[in-house]
């Protein structure tokens, strides 16, 4: 059985296996750009990315990483007294999408903090050039470096709508070449995008997971102000709770018990947030999702 009856291999169960203790993350920002953003590929974004580039609570950019490390550490003491190990997490924007020598000295700052035993990096599989791959595999010989890749969907029509700009098969070798420099990789898959049905999520989860999959984040869309979803969203249908949950869980069905799942929902900043508001209470949302999989006798990757 996982942590606290979870019924799935949960990121936090993991890290506790591994460090004997909690780990949590600290959100950095890196200063980065997007190729969606800087008019290489486009200059709008995702659809549902906000200005704040999926960061939006990451330190400020004035800091330096160090210092954004530390001064996460302090904040986090205030309410966490005693706990001693951090991710550094380079979330908001492309976080490889910028010369490999800032790169270089952005990430290596991060991982020789005293304190972080592993550094991860959210980017795209189309900004993983030959010199950042072995930028990163160097890294991974210091500590753990995990690779978070945002594909939402392998559907190509959908991925249009929502303006990714690159198709699955880029997302494909890229998770080939991260496994063979030895790199743990993490895909970002958002439910309830505008026009897919379950089915479509599920065949989503069952192309991802056979490849090798190291974690998954399971991401509730949210719309959010600011953003062109949110132009849409009286044309598109958004989850019921009843409905996030039920599809989750049939997720989970599927999803081999070595996959270690980083996330069952997600956190929007309620300033931001417009849909859907019962995403708001995480708490519940977990609690209810964990809630089903015990009445249903469903563990992860299996029925019971």
């Amino acid at each position: 059985m996982y942590e606290s009856g979870m019924r799935y291999n949960s990121l936090n169960h993991y890290l506790v296996s591994k460090y004997n203790e909690r780990v949590f993350k600290i959100a950095l920002n890196g200063g980065m750009t997007c190729p969606n953003r800087d008019g290489t590929l486009d200059d709008r974004g995702c659809i549902f990315c906000s200005r704040g580039g999926s960061g939006d609570h990451a330190a400020p950019l004035s800091e330096s990483v160090t210092s954004q490390i530390d001064n996460a550490i302090t904040t986090l003491h205030k309410t966490k007294p005693g706990i001693r190990r951090f991710i550094a997490y380079f979330q908001a924007y492309t976080n490889t999408y910028a010369p490999v020598e800032y790169l270089e000295r952005l990430f290596t700052e991060a991982i020789m903090h005293p304190d972080v035993v592993c550094l991860s990096i959210a980017t795209r599989p189309d900004c993983l050039p030959a010199e950042v791959m072995e930028l990163l595999k160097k890294l991974n010989n210091i500590k753990p470096v995990w690779v978070e890749l945002g594909l939402q969907t392998i559907h190509e029509k959908t991925a249009d709508h929502i303006r990714r700009h690159y198709t699955l098969d880029v997302y494909d070798d890229a998770v080939i070449r991260l496994k063979n420099a030895g790199l743990t990789i993490i895909t970002h898959v958002i439910i309830g995008l505008p026009g897919e049905t379950e089915t479509d999520m599920l065949k989503t989860i069952k192309h991802i997971i056979s490849l090798p999959l190291d974690g998954i984040k399971l991401q509730l869309l949210h719309v959010l102000k600011g953003t062109d979803l949110a132009d849409e969203i009286n044309d598109i249908h958004i989850l019921t709770l009843e409905e996030y949950t039920d599809i989750i869980i049939h997720c989970l069905e599927i999803i081999p018990e070595h996959v270690i799942i980083h996330r069952v929902t997600g956190d929007a900043p309620r300033k931001l947030l417009i849909a859907p508001e019962w995403s708001l209470n995480k708490h519940g949302v977990l609690n209810r999702i964990n809630h089903e999989l015990k009445v249903r006798n469903t563990w992860q990757g299996r029925l019971i």
